[in-house]
């Protein structure tokens, strides 16, 4: 038998490996639907399921940056914050509700993709930064299959709709929260050249702030919805209210080598 051993008797059939879906994060940029990818929007155009987050009783921005190519409602899927603004994101009761929120959201993702089928979770700028995607990656990532599309990011975004150049030669860039305290942000924005400011909201005034004790309020410039509709663009030592959405960020330009 040519050289091989014959082995009598039932073989052993070795089961098919299960065919699982993939978890797809998708980045939706910042705003303008024209800054998406053309491997997002193919993405969004096959799968069979497309989450979305979303503030209860409204439709979040990933969601609405997708209007002009989605018309099929019965493929989307929208997840609801327990808490958007209501209480401080370290309160307990805020950490509680959001990692309930993702375990479930976790789990009725998994029966899709355990069934075989795709699920692209859009996600505004780029999925791995600040993103929400990540907490339901997290969860999954060992389980299924997973393919992250980057995105334009808002950062991004809003310093080229500022016309803003972010860094020069050799100049570091600083991303910071607003969250931060008062004292952490003067900190991180004197040891730094260049710096964005991100989740402004009810922080605004702190920022503005931070950026007088560290001496460059002068430089700073505010970016409100860059690249979206309702687009605002002044230096924030001219803007005289203390309002700021959540899609706003201050941009500190560097100044550093220039041939």
């Amino acid at each position: 038998m040519d050289g091989f051993e014959r082995l009598d008797g039932p073989t052993e059939e070795v089961p098919a490996a299960a065919v699982t879906g993939t978890l797809y994060g998708v980045g939706m940029g910042p705003g303008d639907p024209e800054l998406l990818t053309v491997k997002a929007q193919r993405i969004l155009m096959r799968a069979p399921v497309l989450v979305h987050f979303c503030k209860r009783g409204r439709r979040g921005n990933a969601r609405t940056i997708a209007d002009a190519i989605l018309r099929d409602p019965a493929r989307e899927m929208a997840l609801a914050y327990p808490y958007t603004t209501e209480i401080h994101p370290e309160h307990p009761d805020y950490v509680a509700a959001l990692a309930g929120f993702y375990d479930d959201a976790a789990g009725q993702l998994a029966d899709h993709l355990g069934a075989g089928r795709d699920v692209a979770i859009l996600s505004e700028g780029d999925p791995f930064f600040y993103g929400s995607f990540m907490h339901l990656w997290r969860r999954l990532k060992d389980r299924f299959p997973v393919e992250v599309v980057p995105g334009v990011t808002g950062m991004s975004g809003c310093w080229t709709r500022a016309g803003t150049p972010i860094t020069w030669g050799d100049d570091v860039l600083t991303v910071l929260p607003a969250t931060l305290s008062l004292d952490a942000l003067t900190e991180r924005l004197r040891g730094t050249d260049a710096a964005v400011v991100m989740k402004l909201g009810r922080h605004l005034p702190k920022v503005r702030a931070a950026l007088s004790a560290a001496g460059l309020l002068a430089r700073a410039v505010y970016v409100e919805r860059g690249t979206m509709a309702g687009e605002r663009v002044v230096m924030l030592a001219d803007k005289a209210d203390d309002d700021a959405p959540y899609f706003s960020m201050v941009l500190l330009p560097g100044e550093g080598r220039r041939p």
